[in-house]
């Protein structure tokens, strides 16, 4: 069995929200607290057992903990000339956690992270030419070290991913690599990408690229994401994934809390998965590894419902 033939994927859940839950030693920040890329060097023992979490809890697939891991990201803390040695570290944390899971019969799958950066093209804060130059560098650093997908999220802006997505395409070809790329756009809580996209417009601007699914995750709860999941399912021919957060976000004594339980979370993408065909889960922002048992246990049996697209 190979990543494009699982029927249904399970993904990870939330990294740094599960990294600030876990005993990190001071001394290993080196001073760049936020840099969570940057663990992946000075405490590669941390971010495998972050990984392990969630195999343990059920997951197949874990995210490389390279979400930020690009020179633009980096740049800010001083790291831009690191990004091989940060991505190569990642992703060798992620396959040690996976060998301990993986089985022939059940085998657990490494994807490459790759984030929006902190700059948008919409908006002027980078050129699309320097946005596909620092995806590439991050992106060749990935192949190079073998994960077995790609997947280019949390994108706010169609310049941003119609830009990531032509270099990531130019790159396999370049290489002679043949990898699933997985696309996951972010829709805020009115309805639309944060500069007024809305998902139909998503859909026509992502259908030339060959890409293995596309989905949305992050900044909603699954809640929110259902009338674009609905679109998704009716109008996208190929893979629909969600990767919600546990909800909107709350502060209850100081600390910002995710008001879904694991529970209500696996009720939620149990219907999305047998009602309306999703097959790619997971969780983004407040996803614990209980959340993701939660979503595991929920999804035991399931099988992804028959898409009737109704393609326009």
């Amino acid at each position: 069995m190979s990543f494009s033939e699982e029927k249904l994927l399970i993904f990870d859940g939330a990294c740094g929200t599960t990294l600030q839950t876990m005993d990190i030693p001071s001394n290993v920040w080196d001073g760049l607290e936020g840099c969570n890329e940057y663990l992946n060097l000075t405490s590669p023992e941390t971010i495998t057992e972050l990984h392990r979490k969630f195999l343990r809890a059920g997951a197949m697939v874990v995210e490389t903990n390279t979400f930020g891991a690009s020179s633009v990201v980096l740049a800010e803390y001083g790291l831009e000339n690191r990004v091989e040695e940060i991505n190569h570290a990642a992703i060798a944390n992620a396959k040690k956690a996976v060998a301990e899971f993986s089985t022939a019969e059940d085998p657990r799958y490494v994807i490459g992270s790759i984030g929006p950066t902190t700059k948008l093209p919409i908006l002027g804060h980078i050129s699309p030419a320097d946005l596909a130059a620092t995806v590439t560098e991050q992106m060749q650093s990935m192949i190079d070290a073998g994960v077995d997908a790609l997947i280019i999220e949390t994108c706010q802006d169609l310049l941003q991913i119609k830009t990531v997505l032509i270099a990531c395409f130019d790159l396999l070809e370049k290489t002679g690599t043949d990898l699933p790329v997985l696309a996951s756009v972010t829709f805020e809580q009115q309805g639309t990408m944060l500069v007024g996209t809305d998902i139909g417009a998503v859909c026509a601007t992502i259908s030339p690229f060959p890409v293995f699914s596309l989905g949305l995750n992050c900044a909603t709860g699954p809640t929110d994401m259902e009338p674009q999941i609905d679109y998704l399912c009716k109008h996208w021919s190929k893979r629909v994934s969600c990767i919600p957060n546990q909800g909107m976000p709350e502060v209850l004594n100081g600390k910002t809390h995710y008001p879904l339980t694991p529970e209500e979370y696996g009720r939620h993408m149990h219907d999305f998965v047998t009602k309306k065909g999703v097959s790619i889960v997971g969780g983004c922002c407040g996803t614990s590894p209980e959340h993701t048992k939660g979503l595991v246990d929920a999804l035991q049996g399931a099988v992804p419902a028959k898409r009737e697209e109704e393609l326009s």
